[in-house]
């Protein structure tokens, strides 16, 4: 999107929650979870509004980690660091707390998952394929390799979760962080019923405190074929939604992400057109069904580039 003139300002000022899409808590049937899928429960906008209202600081943070973000993509600075094989490598530490043994869901799983975080990462989603040539241009390889660091697992006697962060620390029946300066931590729930609906994750942005840096993800919604990770991580690496939380002419701060009035649902036919412009629907960012979604931009290679550049938020894992 290209109302990027108040950069810095709006990343400190924008309050507008993820959409909440409520439909009944889904029971463990293929059709129940593929309908709470489309309904596309992310909480992350509405975690970090909490956050922000807790920590009045939060917004001066995030607000200076924007003014390296644009200073870094005005600049056409080049990322330097710890490569491997020419691309960024972060090591992941799973949490799995599980209550039933169905929900400890085993290491091929947890592989699975590391195998799709790496096709959409690298330019190889296998359904890229369906690419419009409009946007053909400007798809991003972003170059990370995600790898298993360890996996912890918590036999918990919780049924489920709110979204509160409690699943992240080992005295309210979860598991602490492992070294998030180096890892992405990722904890992996049973269920998140929240407000008549179902969570299928969060994540915190940078910025927020290290003791709860990472993503949640339920437990239903991992796995090869799923891409609710691929867009918590996004966030994780300080992507906006695609429709900037708003209406036409809300930014995710992004030049070549084309405006749109809302989220997108289930596979939309191409052209799907709003605010002026044909809608990016295939974008990881976006809350289009799982097979439908196989794109980051360069605009959004950009900004994931700059939290790992020299005094960038996560620069660390790259040193």
């Amino acid at each position: 999107m290209r109302k990027i003139v108040l950069y810095i300002v709006a990343a400190a000022t924008l309050l507008i929650g993820c959409q909440n899409n409520e439909t009944e808590q889904p029971v463990e049937t293929n059709d129940e979870v593929v309908a709470q899928k489309n309904a596309k429960q992310c909480f992350t906008m509405d975690k970090l509004n909490e956050n922000l209202a807790l920590d009045p600081s939060l917004a001066g943070k995030m607000a200076s980690i924007e003014e390296q973000t644009f200073k870094f993509i005005s600049e056409n600075e080049n990322l330097q660091g710890r490569l491997v094989n020419g691309k960024i490598q972060i090591p992941v530490v799973f949490h799995v707390i599980y209550n039933r043994a169905s929900e400890n869901l085993p290491l091929s799983v947890l592989q699975d998952q590391i195998a799709a975080l790496n096709e959409d990462f690298n330019l190889q989603n296998p359904n890229r394929g369906a690419m419009p040539a409009e946007f053909a241009a400007v798809e991003a390889n972003v170059g990370i390799d995600f790898v298993i660091e360890d996996v912890i697992r918590v036999n918990s006697r919780k049924r489920s979760w709110r979204p509160d962060d409690s699943m992240k620390f080992t005295s309210s029946g979860g598991s602490n962080v492992v070294n998030p300066q180096e890892f992405l931590n990722i904890w992996i729930v049973n269920d998140m019923p929240y407000r008549g609906g179902t969570i299928l994750g969060y994540a915190q942005f940078p910025g927020g405190s290290w003791s709860t840096d990472g993503v949640v993800l339920g437990s239903r919604f991992v796995g090869r074929t799923d891409r609710t990770a691929t867009h918590e991580v996004g966030h994780w690496l300080n992507l906006r939604h695609i429709w900037g939380d708003g209406g036409c002419g809300a930014s995710d701060f992004v030049a070549d992400t084309p405006d749109a009035a809302g989220p997108s649902r289930g596979c939309p036919t191409y052209p799907t057109v709003e605010c002026g412009t044909t809608n990016m629907t295939m974008n990881f960012m976006d809350y289009s069904s799982d097979s439908c979604m196989y794109m980051f931009t360069n605009g959004q290679k950009a900004r994931m580039d700059a939290v790992f550049a020299a005094g960038g938020f996560r620069a660390t894992m790259a040193d």
